[in-house]
C-alpha cells in the first residue's frame, strides 16, 4: 500500500463515531424590524446596505461606484458580469476580478450576516478573491438570530455554509483597524426579491 493510502486508512479508522447534534436552546426572538436591525449590525462591521428600486438599477449601481471598465462576475443570473462562472472556473482565475455579485439565501438581523453555501457561490473563491462584493437580499428572507440558522433545513443538506458579515477586517497591528486585508475590501447588500 502506498504512502498516501495507508495515511488515509489511518485517518479513516480515527475517525470517531457520529453523534447527533445537540439541541439548540430557543430563546425569545427580540423581534422588531428585522430589516432595521440588519442594517445597523451590517453597517457597525463596515458593511453597506442599499435599496434599488429595480434590478435593472444594480449594474448601473455597480458601475457608479467601481467604475464602467470593472470586471464583474456574478454567480447569480439575475445580474450579468463581464467574466462568466461555472462550477468548473479555476478559482484561481478571479484572483483579477473587481466585483463579485451573489445572492444569499437568508440574512441574520442579529448580527448583520448573509448565508451563503456552495450552491450560492457557483465557485466559492468568489465570497473571498474578489476586490468587492455585493450581495442580493430578499428582505423577506431574514431570520432573528444566529438561533434560527440552525433550525432552517438548508443547513443540514449543504456540504459546508459560510455567514460572512461585512468585509475582511483585522486590527491584529497595534490594535489599527484595517478593512480589506485577508478578503473582499467592501461588502454591499442590495435589497432584492428573486424576480
Amino acid at each position: 500500500m502506498a504512502t498516501r493510502e495507508a495515511f488515509l486508512a489511518k485517518v479513516r479508522a480515527a475517525q470517531p463515531e457520529a453523534r447527533e447534534r445537540p439541541e439548540v436552546p430557543l430563546f425569545a426572538a427580540v423581534g422588531g424590524d428585522l430589516k432595521a436591525r440588519f442594517t445597523t449590525a451590517l453597517e457597525g462591521m463596515g458593511g453597506k446596505c442599499v435599496q434599488p428600486a429595480t434590478l435593472a438599477e444594480v449594474l448601473p449601481m455597480i458601475h457608479e461606484r467601481f467604475g464602467a471598465q470593472a470586471s464583474i462576475c456574478s454567480a447569480t443570473p439575475e445580474v450579468q458580469g463581464t467574466r462568466a462562472l461555472t462550477p468548473e472556473t479555476p478559482p484561481v482565475s478571479l484572483q483579477d476580478v473587481d466585483v463579485g455579485v451573489v445572492r444569499a439565501r437568508f440574512g441574520v438581523a442579529e448580527t448583520g450576516s448573509v448565508w451563503f453555501s456552495e450552491e450560492e457561490y457557483v465557485v466559492n473563491a468568489i465570497g473571498y478573491i474578489v476586490q468587492h462584493l455585493i450581495v442580493l437580499l430578499d428582505p423577506a428572507q431574514l431570520v432573528d438570530g444566529l438561533q434560527d440558522v440552525y433550525r432552517r433545513p438548508d443547513f443540514s443538506r449543504v456540504r459546508y455554509a459560510a455567514l460572512v458579515t461585512g468585509p475582511s477586517a483585522t486590527a491584529d497591528i497595534e490594535g489599527v483597524l484595517i478593512r480589506g486585508a485577508q478578503g473582499v475590501r467592501s461588502l454591499t447588500v442590495v435589497w432584492l426579491a428573486p424576480a
